[in-house]
Order: C-alpha cells, then sequence, then structure tokens
C-alpha cells in the first residue's frame, strides 16, 4: 500500500484527485469491517445492494473522503471521528485502515437521498444521526411525508421526492448559524438554501485551513450538480435566486478549501464560486427572474434612520451616536426567501431564516451593536429574525403588551402569520406609554386593524417626527385614494379597529410615516382624513352585512376558543385546556361547553357552565386525561368545543389540536 507522507501539499484540485490506483493516493479497503457493522443485512431496510469502487482518500492529517453516493467526508481525532454525509454507508467497511474504532455522529448537509440512504444501518449500529434543523421532517417523519406529499394538480415542484423513503432516528439537529463542536474542531452552521431549502455548509479550521463542507451547493468551479433541484414553484427561478445569495454568503465567509457532496474538493474557491454566480445570475437575468435577494441595500432616511424595504417587510435601525441600534422589524431577505421558506416549512416547524443587511448597517452606517428589537406586529414576516438577533447579537426584545403572550406562547393561538417559535420578551409598554432609548424619547400606542396584536409608535428622529405604523396602512398608488389598508378577519378585527387605528396617527401629526412594507413616506392630513372616512365607511357595512345586531360576532372567527390553541401534552397524563370567550353583548352571556374529544380521553368538568359579563372576556378551564396506551400513529389529534349561548345551541364551533408526545 502506497502512502503519502505530505499529504498537506496534496493538491486537491486536480481532476484525478478521487479515482482510483494510478495516482498512488487510495488506501487500499481493508477485508475487514468494522466490528457490528455488517456490509449486508437481511433486513432490507440497510440492505447494500452495491459498494463503492475506491477508498479513502486522505485530504490532510484529519480528513479523509469516499467517494459514495456522495463524497463523505471523515474528520478524525485520534481513533475517534465524525462523518459528514454518508451516502451508502459503505465507509463503515473502510474506516480500520485509518485507525478508527468509533464514528461519534453523522452531519449531514442536506435530505437527498445520495446523502442518507444508508443511515439505517447507522441507526442500527447506534450512531447519532445529526441533520438540518429544518429538514428533520424528511428523515425522522419521512414516511408521513410520503403520505401527504401531493403528485396530482402539483404546482410545489422542488425535488422533496429525493428523500427518504423510511423514517431514520434523529439524535440532533444542526440550527443554523450555531457552531458545531467535536474534540479540536468548531464548525458553523451556516444557512445554503438553494439544492434543498434547508441545505447547510459546515465551515471551520481543518489542519490550518478553512474548509467549507459546502454540500451540494456547488459542484466544481463554476458548475452546479444540476438546475432542476433549483426550481421550487411552478414556472420559477426561485432556487436559482437562492442559490445565489447562499453561495455570495459562503464566499464572503473566505473559505480556502470546498469539500462539495459531488465533484472534487478545491482550492481557491473564490474565482470558482464567483465564476458560478455570474452564471447564475446570467441564466436568471435571461429568464426573467426580476429582483434577486442579493441586491437588496438598506438606504438613509435621515443621518439617524436606516430603512430596508426591499426585505420581506421593511425594517428600520435607528443608530444612536454611541453607535448602539434599535430595529424596528427584522423579517426575511426577500420576498422570495420568505415565500419558500414558508411554503416548506414542516407542520410542527418554523420557516427558515437566512441573515440579511446586517453587514452593511455596521460598515455603512456605524452600527456597533443590535441593542434592541421591537415588533410593529406579532407578524412572521415582520418578526422572522428575532430569535437570530436575540441568539447571535443579544438583542433585547421590546413590545406593546398585548403582544407579550403572543410572542412568548405562540402555541396559544390561531392567528394569521404566527411565527412558529417562542421569543422571550425583556420588556413590554402600556397604551401611550413614553419611554427612553439612548438620546431618543418614544410613544407607543394600541393600533389594531391590520391585527388586534399592533403597535403606533411616534419618536423624534433628526427633527422629523416619525410614525411607525406596521402594516396599518400604505400608499395605494390611486389618485382618488392615496392611502390603502388591508383586512385579514383570521387576524382578530373587530369593527372600530381601523378607524381607532387612524384616529390615533392623526392625533400625532406624523411628518414621516414608515410603514411594514414599502419605502417611508411624508405624510399629509388631508391623506390621512381621507383613509379614516373610507374606514368609518367600512366600519358602516360591517354592521349593514352581518346578520347578528353586534356584528363583531361575525368579523371575529375567535371570540369563542381554546387556550392554548395547539395543546402539549405526554400520553398518561393531564392537561388544562382553558376556553377562552369575548362577550360582545350588551348585556352579560351565559355559556355552557363541552369538549369533544378523541375516544378514550376523558375531560372535567364534562360541562363548563360560565357567564361573562357585557363587553368583557371571561375563561374557564378542562382537564383533559390522554391515556397512556394512546396510539403513537396519531400524534396530532384535533380537538372540538361544543357551545350552547344563552340557550341558542352554537355547536361545535371552536376548535383546536392536541400534539400528544410519548416516552422512548
Amino acid at each position: 500500500m502506497k502512502t503519502r507522507k505530505s499529504p498537506l501539499k496534496l493538491d486537491v484540485s486536480r481532476r484525478d484527485f478521487l479515482r482510483n490506483a494510478g495516482a498512488g493516493m487510495m488506501a487500499v479497503e481493508f477485508a475487514g469491517a468494522v466490528p457490528g457493522i455488517p456490509q449486508k443485512s437481511s433486513n432490507p431496510s440497510i440492505a447494500v445492494h452495491f459498494t463503492p469502487q475506491g477508498g479513502l482518500t486522505q485530504i490532510s492529517h484529519h480528513l479523509y473522503v469516499l467517494r459514495d453516493t456522495c463524497n463523505v467526508f471523515v474528520l478524525k481525532d485520534g481513533s475517534h471521528a465524525i462523518l459528514i454525509d454518508f451516502g451508502s454507508g459503505h465507509v463503515l467497511n473502510l474506516l480500520t485502515q485509518i485507525g478508527v474504532s468509533k464514528i461519534e455522529a453523522i452531519l449531514h448537509t442536506h435530505h437527498h437521498r445520495d446523502q442518507c440512504q444508508g443511515d439505517a444501518r447507522a441507526a442500527a449500529e447506534g450512531i447519532p444521526i445529526i441533520v438540518p434543523q429544518h429538514e428533520r421532517y424528511l428523515f425522522d417523519d419521512a414516511q408521513n411525508f410520503w403520505r401527504n406529499r401531493g403528485i396530482f394538480e402539483m404546482y410545489n415542484v422542488k425535488n422533496d421526492f429525493f428523500s427518504l423513503t423510511q423514517n431514520v432516528p434523529v439524535a440532533g439537529v444542526l440550527r443554523d448559524y450555531d457552531t458545531y463542536r467535536w474534540g479540536p474542531f468548531e464548525l458553523l452552521i451556516h444557512p445554503t438554501p438553494g439544492h434543498t431549502l434547508g441545505s447547510v455548509c459546515l465551515i471551520g479550521m481543518v489542519d490550518g485551513k478553512k474548509v467549507a463542507f459546502s454540500g451540494d451547493l456547488i459542484h466544481s468551479p463554476g458548475k452546479v450538480v444540476n438546475l432542476y433541484e433549483l426550481q421550487y414553484q411552478y414556472g420559477s427561478a426561485d432556487g436559482v435566486d437562492c442559490a445565489i445569495f447562499s453561495l455570495t454568503r459562503v464566499r464572503e465567509l473566505g473559505p480556502g478549501l470546498i469539500c462539495p457532496s459531488h465533484g472534487e474538493p478545491f482550492n481557491q474557491p473564490d474565482t470558482g464560486i464567483g465564476d458560478l454566480i455570474e452564471k447564475l445570475k446570467g441564466w436568471y437575468s435571461a429568464y426573467g427572474g426580476g429582483f434577486l435577494t442579493v441586491d437588496s441595500k438598506a438606504f438613509a432616511v435621515s443621518p439617524h434612520l436606516v430603512a430596508s424595504s426591499d426585505t420581506t417587510s421593511s425594517f428600520y435601525a435607528l443608530i444612536s451616536d454611541s453607535g448602539k441600534a434599535l430595529f424596528v422589524d427584522y423579517g426575511s431577505a426577500s420576498w422570495n426567501i420568505f415565500s419558500v421558506y414558508k411554503n416548506a416549512a414542516a407542520v410542527h416547524d418554523r420557516m427558515g431564516f437566512v441573515e440579511h443587511t446586517v453587514p452593511q448597517l455596521k460598515s455603512q452606517f456605524g452600527m456597533k451593536s443590535i441593542d434592541v428589537i421591537m415588533p410593529s406586529h406579532m407578524h412572521d414576516d415582520h418578526l422572522n429574525g428575532f430569535p437570530h438577533l436575540v441568539r447571535h447579537y443579544g438583542a433585547k426584545v421590546w413590545c406593546y403588551e398585548n403582544m407579550v403572550d403572543v410572542l412568548q406562547n405562540p402555541r396559544g393561538y390561531n392567528l394569521g402569520c404566527i411565527l412558529g417559535e417562542p421569543i422571550k420578551v425583556d420588556q413590554a409598554f402600556q397604551n401611550g406609554e413614553t419611554f427612553k432609548w439612548e438620546e431618543y424619547e418614544f410613544q407607543v400606542f394600541h393600533s389594531p386593524g391590520h391585527t388586534e396584536y399592533q403597535m403606533a409608535m411616534f419618536v423624534t428622529i433628526d427633527g422629523a417626527r416619525v410614525a411607525f405604523t406596521g402594516d396599518a396602512f400604505f400608499p395605494s398608488g390611486s389618485s382618488d385614494s392615496l392611502l390603502r389598508h388591508n383586512l385579514i378577519f383570521r387576524n382578530w378585527v373587530e369593527n372600530d379597529s381601523h378607524v381607532r387605528s387612524i384616529k390615533t396617527i392623526l392625533e400625532h401629526e406624523p411628518n414621516i410615516v414608515a410603514p411594514g412594507h414599502g419605502r417611508p413616506f411624508l405624510s399629509t392630513k388631508a391623506d390621512l382624513e381621507n383613509l379614516k372616512q373610507r374606514l368609518e365607511r367600512q366600519q358602516k357595512y360591517f354592521f349593514a352585512a352581518i346578520a347578528d345586531p353586534d356584528c363583531n360576532f361575525g368579523l371575529n372567527p375567535s371570540w369563542v376558543r381554546f387556550y392554548p390553541y395547539q395543546l402539549q401534552a405526554k400520553a398518561g397524563s393531564t392537561a388544562n385546556l382553558e376556553l377562552r370567550v369575548r362577550n360582545y353583548r350588551s348585556h352579560s352571556m351565559h355559556l355552557e361547553a363541552a369538549v369533544v374529544l378523541p375516544a378514550g380521553w376523558k375531560a372535567l368538568p364534562e360541562v363548563l357552565d360560565l357567564t361573562i359579563p357585557a363587553g368583557k372576556d371571561g375563561a374557564a378551564a378542562f382537564s383533559v386525561f390522554i391515556p397512556e396506551d394512546w396510539d403513537r400513529e396519531k400524534p396530532r389529534v384535533a380537538l372540538a368545543a361544543d357551545i350552547r349561548a344563552d340557550g341558542t345551541y352554537l355547536g361545535q364551533i371552536a376548535e383546536g389540536v392536541a400534539d400528544i408526545e410519548f416516552s422512548k
């Protein structure tokens, strides 16, 4: 067997890097195998039908690769190792030749079968499998994915068909922007949507060189594995936009070696990545792909106020003289990034997020730190980046008081556009409350309409009175109605919500309105008055068109509701489930309710009896028992509330879901 005395000097970019014998680099496959790993199995889920022809190649002192159904990278520390991707699992038969007796984990860059089709072997041997956070369901819930993947009338054309056909257990997840630490190695987990939406690159120092394990983001200098993976929605070039964004971010991190899932590892990747970016941009432009996420740039509204309006929602950075920043909103990098992540999110998962704009704010506008982040309202397109800013920049979350529980307990509510990740709130403000931050003084007001959970915030910046209004209204582009609003009933709307909101804006006479979408604009009293009149007409239509004279019952689908809407409970336990009611009557309401449960479940009391004062909220709780032997094939079930109000039988007009956890 030939060995290479100076593996660090290997030119890993040359064409024959991964080829067999002739180059004198391949380690000969040992006849033996790692104990406990059979080469073939009678169990079809872990059978090895074919094996790669080559063997392990040493890239550097601690790093090896096997060309299998994908490149499988072995990162070695003494007799222990981790694997980056797994292919067929044949690598387990080769490890004794490099002195490895234990694999401590398999890290996957993405979910495609060629990366992980051997995972059942790893699971059978007890090797932990760690996968990208937003693709977990395509590993440990793959069978459920296949039960629900639409094939007829298909407009979601992304290649999630290239997923495992059987579940494999997942020991942990690779959370975007966190660091995976093992032995002497630290690998940044960098989200790289493109080849798949949940793909990650793992980037860290290996043997004195910054290495990027890039999955299938790039094949080789200037090349991708294929283009069909870069189309998610029918007729679009959405995945190309994502790939350009991801390639740009990886290039900025300055790796010295790219280790792709297919193709040969290559040095000096700056030129190769740049070449691919230009080719993809050229194709995207020729196809008519439109705006590119990487072209989004923030701009100065005034010396201390910076805005970004090409992002999913507009967000604003108020930068103090000290360099501290207060953000109002911080959503996704673009509408395309937002849309594809939203459409790809698993039932129990939140959408993905990629960082944007922060480097520009530091380099161009003098921002030194992100001190405070405030949501204009509770919608995911406005605060998708909040958990990232808290985790990685230490930002504090401040908000209007009625948003606190929605942010901290999102499972409690069935509202439009709610983010599926809890956000801890550090400080909350009441209606009309004034507070100071750095050299600025703010005043916060409740501003319902677009949603009940929205604020209007006023502050003087660089001599101008600025109103941060969220999604209360926007310029319409029409000459006869210069401002417009929107109406989403699932967001919790009452007949006077929009009118109350516009009156608050009028009373404070801002010079500049900073809306939740679009660029800041100059405000005139005439435009605001025009919108107020139209909103008052809308309120009259509500009363005229809805049968119930207390028309809010016809506007708010959540006037009676379960809390939490998504109940979490363990099999064999008792959980509390609250029924909450808003009474829009001018008199007290007597309400009776029974919870409708799956067979074998029990609730106490069997019937709730509560009286809610006029115009007030009321609540009462059920104790719900889940049997210990509940069917594991039914981890989520629907519940309903059967309601009689003031003697009128309304039926099962409220519902919720229960997610059941099982003992291992």
